[in-house]
């Protein structure tokens, strides 16, 4: 979702049976919400009555969402990175959370 919206490609996200049922500002209005809902920062998410006024309420000039922490590349980056361990030369990748 994240790729795809910050490349101003995020209809492409959305199912193709929904995308003739209604505007294409509805499903890019709820996506770009529910990246703001992801941030890294809680303090940069927005609170839950935040968000029933955003999804309730005309389109405003939303905050931009930055990249959030599980995406693709930064997953990708810390599994890359964790520690390994082998006992009887099967790989244990521990994963530890934030």
């Amino acid at each position: 979702a994240w790729s795809l919206w910050s490349q101003g490609m995020g209809l492409e996200f959305v199912d193709p049976l929904l995308k003739d049922t209604c505007p294409a500002r509805d499903p890019l209005k709820y996506l770009h919400i529910g990246l703001l809902c992801v941030q890294e920062d809680a303090e940069s998410r927005p609170t839950m009555s935040s968000v029933l006024l955003m999804l309730e309420g005309e389109p405003l000039a939303l905050p931009v969402p930055t990249e959030p922490a599980f995406s693709n590349k930064r997953t990708k980056d810390r599994f890359s990175r964790s520690q390994t361990s082998s006992v009887n030369g099967i790989t244990d990748t521990e994963v530890t959370p934030r």
